[in-house]
């Protein structure tokens, strides 16, 4: 199992790039190469992020010539719209098509309150980073037909744009819990940080930005070295190895143990913010001892833990603890003194469960065989 999938055979096809996915260094370069002057950078980027302009031909203080040369050189929208579920006022979940015929998923979720319990009127939008997943974790969809491909970082740019311009409103929070697993995309990863984060670009701030694993170790250390504060949130679902490994597979590689030597080297590193994320499983990870030893490992990294109920997924056999026991594991974390959140369910009607609208298209069109419904 590979840090980074850079490498996969499974890659994107060769085809023009997207502005979607230059950094201004970027621009500056290729500008540079064509005895353009500098400021016209800045007009690009304006029309891109700001203005929002439609296609290249929109670049109106542009010169024809310029955006000719463009337009030979780079595409503009990387995704188009094929379903929209939900509606403004409860969670929307966007499917995209992407150049190469396959799919991708993002979520628009409004709340009083962010996933974490932080300030109030937070529209989060939830990020894919891969075209399936590698990873195999048992309760998850994404991972059910494997993994496609990584996504070049102007289309996980572009799932925003996109959100941005068919809900109408600014996304302010951005959590990369979507479809993938990001650490294994990391080049990409971390060029969409930059236009995400650039005050020349989406300019969100990255304290507002969480990157959700399942716990690639190595790969976390490079992401503590980053200097941004960026949140990480951990795909736990087990306190010990034994519960673990029934659960996540990536735990063969990099136990318990090694995950959070690499949790305490970031937390010393960058003092950002921790979460440990836990799905409730029933009958699986979801006894009051494996609460007590969570509690424990929250305790020293002073990490936030959120609890999930279980979301059921087509083709898969878990099932979801009854409420009253989903509250008794949140009570005994909390106990302790760790700050416990429990999420509130939003989405159950709108294949809420990550990479199951994708799964259903795909199969539907016979792009991929899935033990789910079409």
């Amino acid at each position: 199992m590979s840090t980074d999938t850079a490498s996969i055979k499974s890659t994107t096809p060769p085809i023009s790039p997207s502005l979607f996915g230059l950094t201004k260094d970027d621009l500056v370069e290729i500008f540079k190469q064509h005895d353009e002057k500098p400021y016209r950078v800045d007009q690009v980027l304006e029309w891109i992020y700001k203005h929002r302009a439609g296609s290249i031909d929109d670049m109106l203080n542009l010169s024809q010539p310029i955006r000719e040369k463009l337009k030979q050189q780079f595409r503009f929208k990387t995704l188009s719209k094929v379903t929209i579920q939900g509606s403004e006022d409860t969670t929307r979940k966007y499917l995209f098509k992407l150049h190469d015929g396959r799919y991708v998923e993002t979520v628009l979720i409004p709340a009083s309150k962010g996933l974490y319990g932080d300030k109030a009127d937070r529209l989060t939008a939830c990020v894919s980073s891969q075209v399936g997943c590698a990873y195999g974790c048992k309760f998850c969809a994404s991972g059910l037909a494997g993994l496609a491909r990584n996504l070049t970082a102007d289309e996980i740019v572009g799932q925003l744009m996109m959100v941005e311009e068919l809900s109408g409103q600014k996304v302010n929070n951005v959590v990369f819990m979507g479809m993938g697993e990001p650490l294994a995309n990391f080049k990409n990863l971390e060029k969409a940080l930059d236009i995400i984060t650039g005050q020349w670009g989406m300019n969100i701030g990255a304290r507002h930005i969480t990157i959700s694993t399942s716990g690639l170790a190595p790969v976390i250390k490079k992401l503590a070295d980053r200097p941004q504060q960026i949140r990480l949130a951990i795909s736990l679902h087990g306190a010990t190895d034994d519960v673990r490994d029934k659960i996540m597979p990536v735990n063969s590689k990099w136990n318990i143990e090694e995950l959070f030597n690499s949790l305490h080297y970031y937390k010393e590193k960058s003092n950002k913010r921790l979460t440990l994320e836990y799905i409730l499983i029933k009958g699986v990870n979801d006894s009051l001892e494996q609460a007590r030893i969570l509690a424990k490992r929250a305790k020293g990294l002073k990490a936030l833990v959120n609890v999930i109920p279980y979301n059921t997924v087509e083709g898969l056999d878990w099932e979801r603890p009854d409420d009253e026991h989903c509250y008794k594991f949140r009570n005994t974390v909390r106990d302790t003194g760790v700050v416990t959140t429990m999420r509130i369910e939003k989405g159950h009607d709108i294949d809420a469960a990550c990479g199951q609208l994708r799964l259903k298209q795909e199969s539907s069109e016979g792009i991929i065989k899935a033990p789910i419904k079409a």
